[in-house]
């Protein structure tokens, strides 16, 4: 499988703009340096699509697992916080945090969390990111 997306700027980096598009088309927006280092509401970012991307790619991942262990879930939801600033002269995303939340019936809190855990360094988009530290918060509803 190949997954495709397309980016063009136009402009200098702080006057510039942008558009990101993804091959299927989901995502079809702007963005801006604003929209990326500022509070800017109109517009994406890189960090918010990478977000995006590691919130479901773990919420699959962890549900997957939980069926696979006989443990079917009713919802996974997962939350991703990418922190991003300035780092040696330069920028870079210094940490993720997840934070998710299970509706699982008849799991044990300790099944549950080892479960999450295990999600978390089996989620490709946490292999593909796994020079950043990558933190997880566990919530099990019930």
């Amino acid at each position: 499988m190949i997954r495709t997306a397309n980016a063009e700027w136009n402009g200098g980096l702080k006057d510039g703009t942008g558009h990101m598009k993804t091959g299927t088309g989901a995502v079809d927006g702007q963005f801006s340096f604003n929209s990326r280092m500022g509070d800017g509401t109109t517009g994406t970012n890189p960090e918010e699509l990478i977000a995006a991307a590691h919130a479901g790619c773990y919420s699959m991942q962890f549900s997957a697992m939980l069926e696979h262990a006989g443990y079917p879930a009713n919802s996974v939801q997962t939350s991703a916080k990418v922190h991003f600033g300035p780092v040696d002269g330069g920028f870079a995303i210094g940490k993720i945090e997840l934070a998710t939340t299970g509706d699982v019936p008849g799991i044990s809190a300790d099944e549950f969390e080892s479960l999450a855990q295990s999600a978390k360094v089996n989620c490709p988009v946490s292999k593909a990111l796994s020079a950043v530290e990558i933190t997880l918060t566990t919530t099990l509803s019930k």
